[in-house]
C-alpha cells in the first residue's frame, strides 16, 4: 500500500471520528468559558442522536439528500432544549453544576430509549438511509497529492466543524459578546458592576454548549452509527469534554484535542488495513480512546486553568 494511500484512509477515517467531538468541545468551551460547568454533554449528544435519527426516518423520502443536514439541526434544537434543563438548574435554581450534569446524563439515554420502544416497538431504530458519506470535492480533489488526501474522500461535515472552530475562536476572542461572556465566567461581580448581564450570558453560553452538542450527537448517529440504540452514543461527550480541558478552553486547541481523540477511535476500525498495527489486537485499539482520556484528564487537569469562576454559581447582590 502507497504511503498516499495510507494518509487517505487515516485523514479520512480521523476526520469523520472527530466531527462530532469538534461539535461537543466547542459547545463545552462557551459554556465554561461562561463558568457552567457542562458535564451533560454526554447525554445532550444523546438527545441529539435520538432527535436526528428520529427526524431522518421520518422524513427521508420527501427530503433525500439534503435529510442529514436539516436532521443534524433538529438535533441542536433538542440539545437546546436538555441544555435549557441545565442552565434553568445551576444559573436560576443555582444548584451544584456537577450534579445537574450527571441528572441530565441518566436521564437522557433512559428517556431516548423509552421513546424508541415507543414509537418502534423495538430497543433501537433501523438504519437511515440518508446519512453523512464520503463525498469528492469537484476541482480541489484534482490538486497533487492532497487532493487524493484531503478531498478524494471528505467529510463535509468535519470540514464544517473546522469552519466553525475559526468562528466560535473569533466571537470568543474578537467580539464584545465574546469579551463579556468570558468575563461572566472570570469575575462576574466585576462583570456585573459594569452593567453586565451574568445570567443571560451564563444562559447563552449554556444554550450554545446544547446546541453545538446536539449537532455532536446527531453527526455521530448519522455517519457512523447511522442508527440510535442505547449504545450509540457512549463515552463521546466525556471524550469531548477532555479534548476540551487538553485545548485549554480554546475553540482552537480544543479542535486539536479532538482530532487526536479522533484519530485514535478511528484506528479501531481501520487498523487492520495500516502496515505496522494490523497485527495489534483489536480489542486494545478499541480502548485506547477511553485509555488516552483518562491519561489527558490526570497528566493536564491540574496544569490547565479553567476560568476563574468556573463551576461557582452567582448569586446577584442587593
Amino acid at each position: 500500500m502507497s504511503i498516499i494511500a495510507v494518509l487517505t484512509i487515516i485523514i479520512s477515517s480521523t476526520l469523520v471520528y472527530s466531527a462530532p467531538l469538534i461539535f461537543t468541545s466547542l459547545g463545552g468551551t462557551f459554556s465554561e468559558r461562561a463558568g457552567i460547568v457542562n458535564v451533560g454533554l454526554e447525554g445532550i449528544m444523546v438527545m441529539g442522536a435520538f432527535g436526528a435519527i428520529v427526524f431522518n426516518l421520518t422524513f427521508a423520502p420527501a427530503l433525500g439528500s439534503m435529510t442529514p443536514w436539516i436532521a443534524s439541526l433538529v438535533g441542536g434544537l433538542v440539545g437546546i432544549v436538555f441544555s435549557a434543563i441545565h442552565a434553568l438548574a445551576t444559573v436560576t435554581l443555582r444548584a451544584d453544576h456537577i450534579i445537574s450534569g450527571t441528572v441530565i446524563n441518566l436521564l437522557a439515554p433512559a428517556l431516548a430509549v423509552f421513546l424508541v420502544k415507543v414509537l418502534y416497538g423495538k430497543g433501537q431504530t433501523d438504519n437511515i438511509r440518508e446519512q453523512f458519506g464520503y463525498y469528492k470535492v469537484p476541482g480541489l480533489n484534482k490538486i497533487p497529492v492532497l487532493g487524493d488526501i484531503l478531498f478524494t474522500k471528505a467529510s463535509i461535515p468535519a470540514f464544517l466543524a473546522i469552519v466553525i472552530t475559526f468562528v466560535s475562536w473569533y466571537v470568543l476572542f474578537k467580539t464584545r459578546f465574546g469579551l463579556r461572556l468570558r468575563s461572566v465566567g472570570e469575575n462576574p461581580q466585576a462583570a456585573d458592576t459594569l452593567g453586565i448581564n451574568v445570567y443571560v450570558l451564563r444562559y447563552a453560553g449554556v444554550l450554545f454548549s446544547g446546541l453545538l452538542g446536539g449537532i455532536g450527537g446527531a453527526v455521530f448517529a448519522q455517519s457512523i452509527s447511522v442508527n440510535f440504540s442505547a449504545s450509540t452514543i457512549v463515552g463521546q461527550g466525556f471524550i469531548a469534554m477532555a479534548a476540551m480541558i487538553f485545548g485549554k478552553w480554546n475553540p482552537i486547541g480544543a479542535m486539536g484535542a479532538s482530532l487526536f481523540f479522533g484519530l485514535a477511535q478511528s484506528l479501531a476500525v481501520i487498523g487492520a488495513q495500516l502496515p505496522g498495527i494490523e497485527n495489534i489486537p483489536s480489542i486494545y485499539l478499541q480502548v485506547s480512546p477511553y485509555v488516552l482520556t483518562v491519561v489527558v484528564l490526570v497528566c493536564f487537569l491540574g496544569k490547565a486553568s479553567a476560568p476563574k469562576a468556573d463551576g461557582v454559581n452567582y448569586i446577584k447582590s442587593k
